[in-house]
């Protein structure tokens, strides 16, 4: 007997969908969208295309959509399609999000021919939050003019390395080794080919472990760059600071405006976010490399001030791990520039999966590992390196849990959000109890924080303006 019935948040089924499987007088229920449900019965639909034309591809989300595979299959380059072509499709029928059913696209299908051992599938309704259900023989009559195949990966196969950060040597040296055509015996710095520390960077790290540094010294520091110092009075200036009169001098934004501890942790960050440039290429719909960072540093601010003034993180250090918290992902770009497109577009085909795991399958090594080895490299503080390594890790305890946690909340509430790459993921009670938040106070942080949106997105445009 078909349900379509409501949920506990009064979502419905939209009634196109209704309308298709009552024509098709297939069996299902709808249920509740919920984080336990076994995601190798859950179906993942998305809708690639090439020259040639459009084609929905269905698999197992316990899956990793592989693109060579797919290629190696079809014969053809095929591609997610452009998110505003989906949309423009989807709202033609009233739907937020693409529906794993083929007699609802004119496009030829393509499903990976494990789907069917299950005994039940759950199938995108179209409304974010609800789910059909269908006995695996009902929905293999909606496969009828569909083609089988195998191209699709097992995550059980696929193990990012998360807690283990002596092996990231290894690893690193390992996965460009799988990328060069000669074996690579030199040293693992010079095989990276990772350009030096900038020179003011340099000067503000020195800075920074000086217990006798002064504004003096800093202001110094950031006159001596030009386009640092521009940014630094740029952003005392900002609507997000809200300063009172005008800033007429980099020791004016400091002394007045912003303070010393997060002027040296801001300039420190955008010296070496800007050590390597942005890839040419990104993800569809990705939020912008700077934009995240600034937004990821806001929400570690106000969660720090939230935080029992005895159990908080040293601050600018926190501060910096926000700014440079995807700095793996620029590295990824720098070192493997000819794969860094084939990671985008995996992370195009495969929204239900984090990139540690499309980065795990494809080189061997995570943006989390290489970008936590460089800053050790560049001696960074060790802090530093911990929040970067361990940022995905939501139960991590070990040295310096303080910063890894602040920057894994931080990152999973925007995320939740749309801020970010990444599907939605619970955040557990205990990464707020080891902070001391109430999952509320956070909640109110992440809020001010997106209040200012506005006056945050203004502050990245300066870092990069969009072409």
């Amino acid at each position: 007997m078909n349900s379509a019935a409501e949920t506990k948040n009064n979502i419905t089924l939209p009634p196109m969908i209704v309308q298709l499987l009552d024509k098709l007088a297939l069996p299902y229920r709808a249920c509740e969208d919920r984080p336990d449900l076994d995601p190798a019965r859950r179906v993942q639909a998305i809708l690639v295309d090439d020259a040639i034309g459009a084609l929905l591809v269905l698999y197992p989300s316990d899956h990793l959509l592989d693109l060579p595979r797919l290629v190696d299959l079809t014969g053809r380059q095929l591609v997610a399609v452009k998110p505003e072509r989906l949309t423009r499709m989807l709202s033609k029928h009233d739907l937020k999000v693409l529906p794993g059913l083929p007699p609802l696209t004119s496009s030829p299908c393509l499903y990976e021919d494990r789907l069917l051992q299950q005994p039940e599938l759950f199938i995108e309704s179209g409304q974010p939050g609800l789910l059909l259900a269908l006995a695996s023989q009902d929905f293999k009559q909606l496969l009828s003019k569909a083609s089988a195949g195998q191209f699709a990966v097992p995550l059980s196969t696929i193990q990012p390395n998360l807690d283990r950060p002596e092996e990231d040597r290894a690893e690193i040296t390992k996965a460009v080794q799988s990328f060069t055509a000669r074996r690579i015996q030199k040293r693992l710095e010079e095989t990276i080919e990772i350009p030096p520390l900038a020179q003011t960077a340099q000067k503000i790290i020195k800075l920074r472990v000086d217990p006798d540094a002064t504004v003096d010294d800093i202001t110094g520091v950031v006159e001596t760059d030009p386009a640092l110092a521009a940014q630094v009075v740029s952003w005392a200036a900002s609507p997000y600071y809200a300063a009172p009169g005008k800033i007429r001098s980099v020791e004016d934004a400091i002394v007045r405006v912003l303070g010393f501890d997060l002027v040296i942790n801001l300039a420190l960050g955008l010296a070496l976010g800007k050590s390597l440039s942005l890839p040419k290429d990104q993800p569809q719909q990705a939020t912008p490399y700077w934009q995240q960072s600034i937004y990821t540093a806001a929400v570690i601010e106000g969660l720090n001030r939230a935080i029992p003034r005895t159990q908080r993180p040293e601050a600018g250090i926190s501060y910096l791990a926000g700014l440079l918290h995807n700095f793996g992902y620029l590295v990824l770009a720098h070192v493997f520039p000819p794969h860094f497109s084939l990671i985008c577009r995996h992370l195009e085909v495969n929204p239900h999966l984090s990139h540690s795991v499309i980065e795990q399958h494809l080189l061997g090594i995570t943006r989390e590992q290489i970008g936590a080895w460089l800053m050790r490299y560049w001696g960074m503080p060790d802090e530093l390196s911990t929040a970067l390594r361990f940022q995905h890790d939501p139960h991590y305890q070990g040295e310096h849990a303080g910063h890894a946690n602040l920057v894994c909340l931080a990152v999973r509430l925007l995320r939740n959000r749309g801020i970010g790459s990444g599907p939605y993921s619970e955040i557990p009670q205990d990464l707020f109890d080891r902070l001391g938040l109430s999952r509320e106070k956070a909640n109110e942080v992440l809020n001010k924080v997106l209040e200012a949106e506005a006056a945050l997105r203004a502050l990245a445009m300066q870092i990069h303006p969009a072409p």
